[in-house]
């Protein structure tokens, strides 16, 4: 029942690699979608977020107004362990139910947790592999310039706003170099595959 955390900072390709690892036939719990599904509209989650942080960061649907709560937390230390207090301990007992349904459906699986925060929140978990997708930060900020349309100073605040390179490389059981072309990547990939299923 092999358990492994996918990770990477912003634009580093790491959706890439979750897309390969699942055609391989590993099954991906995204800890982006999780986010989303606890904060769902009605959620405990999402009230416990408009307690703390006020009904402007609810939209007129009922949904959670992102661009509100990032502005309230962005750059506020304070907001954002309080908004982290709320959601990680969520995140964290959906993602175990959701681990434990993929193994009850098939004990042989291969669950790999792509999450992005992985060095912020999850690193003491016990991972069997961490897979670290790695591209350099001025790569990442061209994708995020060229492919994601965001204006500069906004793409090189949300690398800032993350953990340093180094400090997921530290973590890294393996690290797949996503700096040059696509098929350099999924090539890695499947080397990374055959080496966690032993085939």
């Amino acid at each position: 029942m092999p358990l492994i955390a996918l990770t990477g900072g912003i634009a580093s390709g790491k959706s890439t690699i979750a897309r390969r690892l699942e055609e391989h036939g590993a099954v991906i719990v995204d800890a982006d979608q999780i986010v989303r599904d606890v904060q769902a509209p009605g959620s405990p989650v999402l009230q416990e977020i408009a307690a703390a942080f006020g009904d402007e960061v609810i939209d007129a649907s009922g949904a959670l107004h992102r661009a509100a709560l990032g502005a309230r937390v962005f750059g506020d230390d304070a907001a954002l362990k309080r908004l982290n207090s709320i959601v990680h301990p969520a995140v964290r007992a959906e993602s175990a139910r959701r681990f434990e349904a993929a193994f009850a459906a098939d004990a042989e699986s291969f669950v790999v947790y792509d999450v992005p925060l992985l060095v912020e929140a999850r690193v003491d978990d016990p991972w069997d592999t961490i897979v670290v997708a790695h591209a350099p930060a001025a790569e990442r900020l061209r994708r995020l310039v060229e492919l994601r349309g965001m204006e500069p100073e906004a793409a090189q605040a949300r690398i800032d706003a993350q953990v340093p390179d180094e400090k997921r490389l530290e973590i890294a059981d393996v690290v797949i170099d996503t700096s040059d072309t696509m098929a350099h990547t999924l090539e890695q990939t499947d080397a990374v595959w055959k080496q966690l299923t032993g085939r």
